[in-house]
């Protein structure tokens, strides 16, 4: 039961976060980050991935109502949630016999990071190619991209450092 509670805080915290604080910031008109994506790193690896795909779901609808983004959000959260597993598979040469064990925290940093940057280039790709709409714009989506992911990662990092520092 205390998973769950920490889990709903995190979300809670997570979307409020984005909502009121981080969507607000728009360094130079390209930089915005999203770091509510760090909810798909933080929730435990299980095999019932149907509670998981639909609180990812949850989580970029609500963004995606407050940033009147058109469910721009929820399909590219979806989306990385869906193959989070297959990465977990890839970088960390885990099986589903270990998903149970699974922590980021006892993972090396180097697979950690390269991981956690994968699926945020993913995410801040598919989020601004359906955003711009248009291959006029290819070289903004892929700056946009590089920019965001850049502060995006900066702040997990930073976010998860304070508070594997306070535990």
């Amino acid at each position: 039961m205390n998973k769950t509670i920490n889990l709903i805080f995190i979300f809670i915290s997570l979307l409020l976060l984005q909502v009121f604080v981080l969507n607000n910031i728009n360094f130079l008109n390209t930089i915005n980050p999203y770091l509510y994506i760090a909810f798909v790193f933080i929730y435990p690896l299980k095999e019932n991935r149907f509670p998981f795909l639909f609180f990812n779901f949850l989580l970029g609808l609500c963004i995606d109502s407050f940033s009147d983004s058109g469910g721009i959000h929820a399909f590219s959260t979806l989306f990385i949630a869906y193959f989070r597993v297959s990465f977990v598979k890839i970088f960390f040469k885990k099986i589903p016999a270990d998903f149970s064990f699974f922590n980021l925290k006892s993972e090396p940093f180097g697979k950690v990071f390269n991981y956690v940057v994968t699926l945020t280039v993913i995410h801040h790709f598919i989020y601004f190619c359906f955003a711009n709409f248009s291959f006029q714009n290819l070289s903004m989506v892929f700056l946009n991209t590089l920019y965001t992911t850049i502060f995006t990662v900066i702040l997990y990092f930073i976010g998860t450092t304070i508070f594997n520092k306070s535990q």
